[in-house]
Order: structure tokens, then sequence, then C-alpha cells
């Protein structure tokens, strides 16, 4: 999964997939369903993760969105007229100070380095998440698939087959065993697998990636 892409919410009422986009008209549409009587079916997921999005839809549209903006669902960024106005001045480089224990050798290795331990350790860390980038995304990618089966399908027909499937990376089988499920619950599964539906590589991260 790319975690630089923008959130999609998908509604279901029971099994059917009914509206998706972001959460705001995601969970205004929901309301329209709890007011007609589906709240015991109503269902949100973020298409990212897999996760349930709980919501409470008691009280008009205005306060169960604020709620979530409250519970940081909804941000300044996700509704531009809330968004507060920037002062001048250079953005904060989020830099973060944390204790690290290394042997007497590692130590004496990074600060031979040049730049020192500091810039050594980043180097270190940028590479290594640059190496094992594509399996990161992999193992998003099966558990979000995961999560979202798990609450869905889990009572439905190959739901155990599946999840080997899926956390074997065997896109073949996966799809055939989840071929039988409801459409909106079979698209939206494959959807969140995609990425997790591939081998697991090994990594290799040597000095030299500095």
């Amino acid at each position: 999964m790319d975690g630089t892409r923008q959130a999609e919410y998908v509604l279901f009422e029971g099994v059917l997939r009914i509206a998706s986009g972001d959460l705001a008209s995601v969970a205004s549409k929901a309301k329209e369903v709890f007011d007609r009587g589906g709240s015991s079916s109503v269902l949100i997921f973020d298409d990212a993760t897999g996760e349930q999005v709980d919501v409470d839809f008691s009280g008009p549209i205005e306060v169960v969105l604020h709620r979530l903006q409250r519970r940081g669902f909804l941000t300044a960024e996700s509704q531009p007229e809330m968004q507060a106005p920037r002062g001048p001045g250079r953005p904060k480089l989020g830099v973060v100070a944390h204790e690290v224990t290394l042997l007497p050798r590692h130590w004496e290795w990074l600060n031979e380095q040049p730049g020192g331990a500091s810039v050594t350790l980043r180097k270190l860390v940028d590479a290594a998440r640059h190496a094992n980038e594509g399996n990161d995304r992999v193992r998003r990618s099966r558990e979000a698939a995961y999560r979202f089966i798990l609450a869905m399908a889990g009572n439905l027909p190959d739901f155990e087959e599946a999840t080997r499937a899926l956390f074997a990376g065997d896109a073949a089988r996966f799809d055939e065993r989840i071929q039988a499920w409801p459409v909106g619950v079979r698209d939206l599964a494959r959807k969140i697998a995609t990425e997790g539906l591939r081998k697991l590589r090994e990594p290799e991260v040597g000095v030299e990636d500095l």
C-alpha cells in the first residue's frame, strides 16, 4: 500500500457496498442509512488500512462530523474550510531525540564516519527502509486485507482458505476462494490485498548502501 495515497472510505449496509469517498461524505451517507433504520448493519472501512471506523450516529450530521474531528478522523487538511492560516517562517524539521544503546565498537565505528554518528545512523535507517520498502508494503497490505475480511467475511465460505492464500501471497488461489463472496466485499478485499498478494523478498542491506 502506498503510504502517500489519500485514504478512501467505503460504506456497507450489510454486505452491500453503497458508497465510497472521503470520510465526511461517506459518514453523511451512513447517517442517512442510520436514520432510516439501518443502524445495525452500517459499517465504514478505511480501504488503506482495512480498519472499521466506529461512528456515533446520534444527533444531527454536524454533531456526527464534529465527533469524528475530535477523534482525529477529520482534520483541517481533509476539510479546507477548517484550515487555519499559516504564519511566516521555516517549517519544523521534526527531529526527535531518543537514546540509542550500542557497544563501544559500534560507537567507535560510527564516530569515524563522515558526518559523525547521527548522520551515519540516519543514512543506515534510510537505507534499511529503502531496501525493505517492498516487503513492508506487502505486509501492510496483508494485514489490512485480513482486518477487512475478518470483519466482513469471517462467516462466509472459504474464509480460512482465503486467509491462508493471502498470507502465502497466492493471488490465484485467493481470487478463487473469494469468488463466491458478495461482489462489494469481494472487490474491496481484492483491492486492499493487491500489494499483499506478492511474494516477500529477502532484503539486502550493507554499509555500501550508504
